[in-house]
């Protein structure tokens, strides 16, 4: 049985669609209040997948994600490292992905910030679909076997910045960078907007940690669970809802791993 653990409360508001998109792939699921772990209520070391939704936890003060990375650093940090020492997995997506930067787990677990995710160089709220292109040099579990995505963005921060030029050659070495915004056909963005939407340096959409366990992305697979979710799904002739895949992945690495 593969258990998804599916991270609530304080403003976090795209725990449903995510769960759902969990359920759908095969898991077993179960939303859990960041409090319930932090009271050892509930216990992090009883799931396989951790998931981090979208939202506007804490009402993004001190930055989005901030506020929650730092409570959950605080309070179930020693969870969370055996957790990973376990070689399970965890999904940040946008708020969460903010999240997971800022604790820092990704690009890896530092005591620093290596990268960050601030506002948008449009200045404003970006609500829109947009395309990836999938890196295929990346160990990233939930992205394994694609090659490009639409999915849809919604975030006031989601500019991908690095510290400097070191952590970047990192990422490209290692091959952490997940997926680019792209162009459409196949090429990337080179940072026009509104194909990358954010101005996101290198166009950089999502990353992952060496490992390819620990992933974090700014668009929403949860919420591409249906064909119809995607607004050029009659023209595309699309089949089913292609962010389940993100979510499938994970299940079936759990499978794989864990059964």
């Amino acid at each position: 049985m593969v258990k998804a653990l599916i991270l609530t409360g304080y403003g976090i508001n795209c725990d449903y669609e995510t769960e759902f998109a969990f359920k759908t792939a095969g898991a077993t699921t179960e939303r859990v209040h960041i409090n319930q772990l932090i009271s050892k209520e509930k216990r992090l070391e009883d799931y396989h997948v951790l998931a981090i939704p979208g939202g506007f936890s804490f009402g993004d003060d001190l930055g989005s994600g901030k506020v929650l990375a730092n409570k959950m650093k605080a309070n179930i940090h020693d969870q969370i490292q055996e957790f990973i020492r376990e070689e399970k997995l965890i999904i940040g997506i946008c708020n969460g992905f903010q999240a997971l930067v800022r604790y820092p787990l990704l690009p890896e677990p530092k005591e620093e910030e290596q990268v960050t995710l601030t506002f948008n160089d449009s200045g404003r709220f970006e609500d829109r679909w947009v395309g990836l292109r999938v890196n295929p040099n990346s160990p990233c579990v939930f992205f394994k076997g694609m090659e490009s995505i639409s999915l849809p963005v919604r975030h006031g921060e989601g500019k991908f910045i690095t510290r400097d030029n070191s952590v970047m050659k990192q990422l490209e070495k290692n091959g952490q960078i997940v997926a680019w915004y792209s162009d459409g056909n196949g090429g990337r963005a080179n940072g026009k907007y509104p194909l990358n939407p954010n101005g996101s340096v290198n166009d950089i959409a999502a990353v992952c940690d060496k490992t390819g366990r620990i992933f974090g992305l700014m668009p929403h697979p949860e919420a591409y669970n249906h064909l119809t979710n995607n607004p050029r799904w009659v023209r595309e002739k699309t089949e089913g809802g292609l962010g389940l895949k993100v979510f499938r992945n994970a299940v079936d690495y759990v499978r794989e791993n864990f059964d």
